[in-house]
């Protein structure tokens, strides 16, 4: 038996579908071909194997996941995460928000940006850059509309250039679509017991 996870934690819970995943050993061509180019290309996840149903679409999405998230140039691979995790975080995806934190824990080989995000919330006390950047994909989550030219003058003022930019818009528009995804198709959960 098992929990839903209802809090932001660096602890990666398990994501339950409510759509059963297409089975490795029962999927078709061109399913298999589709599920080539995982986003972390170490493991086909539950998520990437129930959008598996959906071959045209998950044929186009790992490539551009992959795009956005791991290409050379640009802004770092944390600061991408930065912008996942406020993506995430604004729109309650306590998996997408876990999975992103861990990775960004990991690249930074540092827990205090994610340690003060989920404990002082939105408004936590981050480097100016780190602040303008969580600020930007924040806002584009919440209601992109409402994106300035201030606003991207505060991340230029923090040193970021337009290739830096675009990259946080990618990253964090990427994520305003994966987390509803993910809220519709499943579940975070843990184990019963678990903390």
């Amino acid at each position: 038996m098992s929990r839903v996870v209802h809090k932001f934690t660096r602890r990666v819970p398990e994501w339950q579908p409510r759509v059963a995943p297409v089975k490795l050993d029962e999927a078709t061509p061109a399913q298999l071909d589709a599920l080539k180019v995982t986003p972390s290309n170490t493991k086909v996840s539950a998520y990437v194997l129930t959008l598996a149903h959906d071959v045209e679409s998950l044929a186009v999405r790992s490539p551009l996941f992959n795009a956005i998230m791991y290409d050379a140039g640009g802004m770092s691979r944390a600061e991408r995460e930065l912008g996942a995790i406020a993506a995430s975080m604004i729109n309650r995806c306590i998996y997408c928000a876990a999975v992103h934190a861990d990775r960004h824990a990991k690249l930074e080989n540092s827990t205090d940006v994610i340690d003060k995000l989920f404990a002082q919330g939105m408004d936590a006390d981050l480097s100016p850059r780190d602040t303008a950047i969580f600020a930007f994909a924040r806002k584009l989550s919440d209601a992109p509309p409402e994106a300035s030219p201030e606003d991207v003058a505060a991340l230029r003022n923090v040193g970021l250039t337009d290739e830096e930019i675009l990259d946080l818009i990618l990253s964090s528009s990427l994520f305003g679509w994966a987390n509803r995804l993910m809220h519709v198709l499943g579940d975070p959960v843990r184990p019963e017991g678990a903390a």
